[in-house]
């Protein structure tokens, strides 16, 4: 099983997907690391990218998902995937392959971002990603969990939506 944990920038998806991959003893990969040094930069720079941007990008994180379920490995991987067309490169209607959605309220989000440093992705860009966020939709079978507790409380949230915790058989 692979999980893609999603949502905005600022949601907390690096943080909360690190932790469960600790938690669940799985690989962890943030979908940051597959985007190129151009792209890095023209976010930086403050401009949104666009789907033939992101077009290799989510390629790229798709083979890493290939690999993980043709190694039979389990895996999390962060990737904003704010569209619905973005989920389905990823996820092709396979059943080991599941949407975490972490989605929160603006100005929550806002916060963490204006206290954020290093990060290539400037707060200015939140109101493309909302822009363009299509939250999962009911047949997508994606977990849809807050960001306003603790990372921990997030993380056993999805433990036990998904049916990963203790005495659950392991994917």
């Amino acid at each position: 099983m692979v999980l893609v944990v999603m949502g905005v920038s600022g949601s907390g998806k690096s943080t909360v997907a690190s932790c469960l991959a600790e938690r669940l003893g799985w690989t962890f990969v943030d979908g940051d690391s597959f985007h190129s040094p151009e792209h890095v930069a023209k976010m930086r720079a403050g401009h949104p990218l666009d789907d033939d941007d992101r077009a290799p990008w989510l390629a790229a994180i798709g083979a890493w998902i290939d690999t993980q379920l043709q190694q039979r490995a389990t895996g999390v991987v962060v990737c904003s995937a704010l569209r619905r067309a973005y989920r389905d490169v990823l996820v092709r209607g396979r059943a080991e392959v599941r949407i975490v959605y972490l989605e929160g309220d603006r100005t929550l989000i806002e916060g963490r971002l204006a206290r954020r440093q290093g990060h290539f992705m400037p707060a200015g860009l939140l109101d493309t990603q909302f822009a363009i966020l299509e939250p999962p939709a009911p047949e997508e079978n994606a977990v849809a969990v807050g960001v306003d507790a603790p990372p921990e409380a997030i993380v056993a949230t999805i433990v036990a939506r998904l049916g990963l915790g203790e005495g659950a058989p392991q994917p």
